[in-house]
């Protein structure tokens, strides 16, 4: 039969098996590395009871369709578009400055 020996200097026992092994336990690893995230983010989701009996769902679509309500009310024809400070800008001036602008054109 084989001896020890003849099996170390096979090469597919001495990298074939190990390669193998590593695919084959990290896809089982991988699978419940991934497993324990998703539970995590499903825990994470979940509302506490005390915000969930605050919430309701249904009211919650009631107040989107009277907010729609009030954007149909509103004319869009005319805004003036105003661009907001830089971050390397001081935002105190620029909004003097654009206060400035905004009534010299009114």
């Amino acid at each position: 039969m084989f001896n020890l020996k003849t099996l170390q200097r096979n090469k597919t026992v001495k990298y074939g098996v190990p390669m193998l092994l590593l695919v084959v336990g990290g896809s089982f690893g991988l699978r419940e590395f991934a497993q324990i995230r998703y539970d995590a983010q499903k825990i994470r989701k979940r509302l506490d009871p005390s915000l969930a009996a605050k919430v309701n769902e249904q009211k919650q679509s009631v107040i989107l369709e009277e907010e729609y309500e009030k954007l149909k009310e509103i004319n869009l024809d005319e805004w003036k578009n105003i661009r907001g400070p830089r971050p390397w800008e001081d935002s105190k001036e620029y909004q003097e400055q654009q206060h400035r602008n905004l009534s010299k054109t009114d």
